[in-house]
């Protein structure tokens, strides 16, 4: 049987309302913890999530 877990908020480490199994792979996942507020982009792979960083959007100067 395919064992799950809860993804935890990578802010606050509370429990989010997603729940994974072991064969789960997400890329580019926009997750909101409904806790703290906060949305960050993660990757899963088999249990393991690592936080995405992007750069923020620079304004144009003229």
């Amino acid at each position: 049987m395919n064992e799950t877990e809860w993804l935890l908020c990578p802010v606050c480490m509370n429990k989010t309302r997603i729940k994974i199994r072991e064969d789960t792979t997400l890329d580019n996942f926009p997750l909101f913890c409904p806790k703290c507020k906060q949305e960050s982009l993660i990757k899963v792979e088999q249990f393991n999530m690592s936080v995405i960083k992007e750069p923020d959007a620079k304004t144009q100067s003229r």
